[in-house]
């Protein structure tokens, strides 16, 4: 079992989904979480589902990724604290579906401030911590779509792949600190999203959701979507000791779908 006593991880957009899993295993191994959303009712129930801790209680932040400013503050008031993490987790909800021909500025502008901007302001709150502590893990959650773009999602391909060139860049910047940067692909998850991706395309198709899912299933190799659980593992081994030579790569996790190397 991967080990992370004495570990403070931060896990974002950790009310639902991948996140949510994510901060329950790394619970469950032993870590200290703070979760980060922007609901605070779903952060407290997610709260009190998380395993106890031996040093310390697990807590949370609240802030909106709409909203960089916020979150900035909210941030420095927590390190000024004293606080500070060896493992931070960015993930947020990704852009709705849509041909990218057909997509406004604003749509772009929108998703680039959630999901690199925010994830920006989380680095440079977090590495200063990481470096007095030479451990650092931090662990994008993106999509396979930086290998293979997908029909579809327009400003998601995107915006996930200006993210995938940023953290491959800061992981140069940071591994002489012991700090490493990764980004996790996952494939057709059980989640919120993948839900809503399915009506988007079931609406503008005229098939039926199950005709939709049924056609998604039958491109995986696995021949299923993925259980979140299953992409908080691979989260959990990369924020581990045992990952520090594994540096600047993305991790697909997708049951075989990925065409691509």
């Amino acid at each position: 079992m991967i080990e992370l006593r004495g570990k403070n991880a931060l896990v974002c957009g950790s009310t639902q989904g991948i996140g949510k899993a994510t901060a329950l295993l790394f619970a469950k191994q032993g870590a200290r979480v703070t979760l980060l959303a922007r609901n605070e009712d779903m952060l407290k129930k997610t709260l009190e589902e998380l395993p106890p801790v031996s040093a310390g209680g697990h807590t949370y932040l609240c802030a909106d990724f709409n909203q960089p400013a916020g979150l900035k503050d909210v941030l420095g008031k927590h390190i000024a604290a004293g606080n500070s993490f060896h493992i931070l987790v960015n993930n947020s909800g990704g852009p709705p579906a849509g041909e990218i021909l057909k997509a406004q500025e604003e749509e772009f502008i929108t998703a680039f401030q959630r999901h690199l901007i925010c994830n920006q302001i989380l680095v440079q709150h977090l590495a200063p911590g990481m470096k007095k502590e030479n451990y650092g893990r931090i662990i994008n959650i993106i999509s396979t779509s930086v290998k293979e773009p997908i029909r579809g999602l327009g400003v998601s391909n995107t915006i996930r792949a200006a993210v995938a060139n940023w953290a491959k860049t800061m992981s140069v910047e940071l591994a002489p600190f012991g700090i490493t940067v990764n980004n996790v692909l996952p494939g057709s998850t059980e989640t919120v999203r993948i839900s809503e991706i399915i009506a988007a395309t079931a609406l503008k198709s005229g098939r039926s959701k199950e005709q939709v899912r049924a056609d998604m299933v039958g491109k995986v190799p696995a021949g299923r979507f993925a259980a979140a659980s299953e992409i908080a593992a691979a989260v959990a081994f990369l924020a581990s000791p045992d990952a520090a030579y594994i540096n600047g790569i993305n991790l697909p996790v997708d049951g075989g779908r990925t065409a691509c190397l």
